[in-house]
């Protein structure tokens, strides 16, 4: 969709005059912001042509015939829309061989981003060179000047901002794989930032507490100081919801402790187990002297309400915001996080994967669930397959459609779909795999909501259930149970069982404590089944209520923790706490052996849905 020159001049107008009373630091952002969305298409055509013509021997490229060719059309006639399964073989042959051919770009991979794999088990390897990783770093510079024109005020103080590595590993080509966040932690730009202090990113954790690979030993040293700079934090956060969430239940098991080590001035190896010399020395840099008074003010706060309601606030009084990001189903985490921070605002600055860094938030007091991220057209070739309903699938001449791309100026307002990227470092029309609506443009460029992963996460026969479909019937489930019995979902995931016959939906919930008797219990999570096939889609209904080729909805209650052990199982096989996403479905294998050990009771929809 453009905007008609009037319209255009106008912003522009009025883009300058808004910023003459700004610094020239976020002048120029702001200006190359609205450049770039102005000139989006032809900016696009730019990236496209410089990325064909700098890896133009690359040997993917010519396998397709493009002969160093940079022309759009012949670009989209030749090169197929592909995905991570298609490029496998390629990627083994970087991961066996290193550099010793230019297999799908031209220029070095400096190394792999690991993706966190948590569903599947199995993580994916994705090339990266320096030019790309210098292209997100670029990006990242864009949100201190976005941010600071809504939230004023940010550079006085400094951010509880919590970071988390894991070990790297070595492919036997010699090449590093790492997740995207502890390549970007451990990288030389990041560790620049604690020399030449960067005023939106003076943070509390020293670099050493960042980079200990052990992450209780991180988690602690990083939250101690955190602390004891209570009043100096105006932002606090971790890359996505779970990780806050995640901090907050390591401060209710370790507060008492925190205080402790507060009062007296030091680090008591006994409770704290921080064993890394590196971590205690730069922690006890923090730890000038004793302060029994800050730590009579945690050890009130925190004994004060059992419930901790508003406990992140009232810990850390001047705090503005809460830097994370909660979108698609992660928003089952807002809820959570509001009460304990008493509503401070949920800013979600980023919206990056581990192919590419692709665009940010410009209006960041945005409500969480309607945050609209602008991708940022020089950052890589963007084109989009339509998403349609099931029904429109059936038409062939839909489906034809469907696989039409549409270029970023194209899209529709209102529409649905899927991200395809060519980058710079050798993925050619790459289906990311997430679903983005488009909520509307700035100047030319469409601004996006992150909607869901394209991949049902449940299916027993022609019922495909996705992520957003779960998470509605989850919700409506769990405010059943809340307004029934005063007890509150933690967390879930599920499971497609079809070794029993017929194959049913297993949802797994972990609750808090109820003190209800066994058959209150009993009826209303027989409720909450139902309410959860309700709410399910009109096939999965049909399948189970007309034709019988679903069984029963089961909810399987967890014990107090299942999640955790989750998390610390997949960190445990290279998954980073700060790039942690709860998978919304298990495949068969380990994890779903944990899952079951953890299980205390079980429910199933005792009536068949309306069809």
């Amino acid at each position: 969709m453009s905007s008609s020159p009037e319209t255009k001049e106008m912003k522009k107008t009025s883009a300058a005059s808004s910023i003459d009373y700004i610094d020239e630091k976020t002048k120029q952002v702001l200006q190359f912001i609205e450049e770039v969305t102005t000139k989006a298409d032809e900016i696009q055509n730019q990236v496209l042509a410089e990325i064909l013509s700098c890896n133009s021997q690359a040997e993917y490229l010519q396998r397709h015939g493009l002969n160093g060719c940079t022309d759009p059309d012949t670009f989209k006639k030749v090169v197929p829309v592909t995905s991570y399964e298609n490029l496998k073989p390629d990627i083994d042959r970087l991961v066996a061989n290193g550099n010793n051919s230019p297999v799908l770009c031209a220029q070095r991979i400096s190394q792999f981003m690991l993706s966190s794999g948590t569903s599947s088990g199995a993580m994916k390897l994705i090339p990266s060179t320096e030019e790309q990783a210098e292209r997100s770093w670029y990006l990242w510079s864009l949100i201190p000047p976005v941010v600071n024109q809504h939230i004023p005020g940010l550079n006085e103080g400094k951010a509880m901002q919590l970071f988390f590595v894991v070990a790297h590993i070595t492919t036997p080509g010699g090449i590093v794989a790492s997740p995207v966040s502890t390549s970007f932690n451990k990288s030389s730009k990041f560790k620049n930032l604690f020399t030449n202090i960067d005023p939106y990113r003076n943070y509390t954790s020293p670099l050493e507490t960042i980079h200990c690979e052990d992450s209780h030993q991180s988690m602690y040293s990083q939250l101690l100081c955190g602390l004891y700079q209570n009043e100096q934090v105006l932002r606090l956060g971790c890359s996505f919801g779970t990780g806050f969430i995640q901090a907050i239940k390591f401060l209710q098991e370790h507060w008492r402790h925190f205080c402790d080590d507060i009062r007296n001035g030091t680090i008591e190896v006994d409770h704290a187990k921080i064993t890394d010399p590196s971590v205690r020395n730069a922690v006890m840099r923090v730890l000038v002297k004793p302060n029994p008074e800050l730590a009579d003010f945690i050890e009130d706060e925190c004994s004060r309400d059992e419930s901790w309601k508003g406990i992140v606030s009232r810990l850390w009084p001047n705090a503005k915001c809460v830097d994370t990001v909660v979108s698609g189903t992660m928003s089952h985490h807002i809820s959570t996080i509001e009460f304990y921070t008493n509503g401070l605002p949920i800013v979600s600055t980023l919206y990056a994967c581990s192919e590419c860094f692709l665009g940010i938030n410009l209006n960041p007091p945005s409500k969480p669930r309607e945050v609209c991220y602008t991708l940022i057209p020089t950052m890589a070739y963007f084109e989009f397959l339509p998403m349609f309903e099931e029904e429109d699938h059936r038409n062939q001449e839909r489906e034809q459609r469907r696989q039409e791309l549409v270029s970023l100026v194209d899209v529709k307002l209102g529409q649905e779909y899927e991200l395809v990227i060519t980058n710079y470092a050798g993925l050619y029309r790459y289906r990311v795999g997430d679903v983005l609506r488009v909520e509307g443009f700035k100047n030319n460029a469409p601004q996006f909501r992150f909607i869901r992963r394209n991949n049902e996460v449940l299916s027993i026969d022609l019922d495909k259930t996705n992520e957003v479909e779960l998470q509605n019937a989850v919700t409506n489930a769990a405010e059943h149970l809340a307004d029934k019995l005063n007890v509150s979902l933690v967390e879930y995931t599920s499971f497609a069982d079809t070794s029993t016959h017929p194959g049913h939906y297993v949802i797994y919930w972990e609750l808090q404590r109820s003190d209800s008797n066994a058959s209150a219990i009993l009826l209303v999570m027989e409720e909450c089944c139902l309410i959860m096939e309700e709410s399910l889609g009109a096939k999965y209904r049909q399948l189970r209520a007309d034709k019988n080729i679903i069984g029963p909805l089961e909810i399987k209650i967890v014990e107090t923790g299942t999640f955790q052990t989750l998390m610390d199982h997949a960190r445990d096989n290279g998954s980073s706490i700060g790039q942690y996403k709860t998978p919304r479905s298990f495949k068969s294998g380990p994890v779903l052996k944990l899952l079951n050990s953890k299980v205390r009771s079980n429910y199933f929809s005792q009536q068949c849905p309306r069809p």
